[in-house]
């Protein structure tokens, strides 16, 4: 589940991977807990210019999406995208259940641990599979840390902290 989407109005739904089959179809990491969120999905916008693509077919193929949008003819067209994220606004998104958060909620929260002594800012938000890795940059250089109970204590959007337990062996 990384985070290049902005924050604010837009949230990315997923990143195109490349090309699927001959013709123009693409190859989607979603990221949503969700992916059944795709099935309903009728519109994407596409990339940083957040160009409006209609979703002509949507299936799931082995843990990814297969997406056919309106605006994409040909295997060609869907190489150039690679790498591309796809939004969707903010309004539209899906209601997260209580203590559940977008990346781009999470990403440029200040992290403060429970001594108060601060490791820098959220630069990314890694999906390991078993639980979100949040890797942060400061003055300790790049901490990695497990979005576990354990080590997140509290996520304060209004005041911009992620307050943290460092667990032994988590930073030394």
């Amino acid at each position: 589940m990384e985070a290049s989407a902005p924050s604010g109005e837009w949230i990315a739904v997923g990143r195109i991977l490349g090309a699927f089959g001959p013709r123009g179809e693409l190859k989607v990491q979603p990221y949503s807990r969700q992916p059944q969120r795709f099935r309903t999905l009728r519109r994407v916008y596409v990339g940083e210019e957040h160009a409006p693509a209609q979703v002509l077919h949507r299936r799931p193929h082995d843990g990814h999406i297969i997406l056919r949008l309106d605006t994409v003819r040909s295997r060609d067209a869907a190489r150039t995208l690679h790498g591309t994220f796809l939004y969707v606004p903010e309004a539209e998104a899906v209601k997260l259940p209580e203590g559940e958060y977008f990346v781009h909620q999470i990403v440029g929260l200040e992290v403060v641990t429970e001594q108060g002594e601060s490791l820098g800012r959220v630069a990314e938000v890694l999906s390991t599979g078993s639980n979100d890795v949040y890797v942060v940059h400061g003055p300790r250089g790049e901490v990695l840390l497990p979005a576990t109970r354990e080590v997140i204590r509290e996520i304060d959007l209004a005041a911009g902290c992620l307050r943290v337990h460092l667990l032994p062996g988590l930073i030394d």
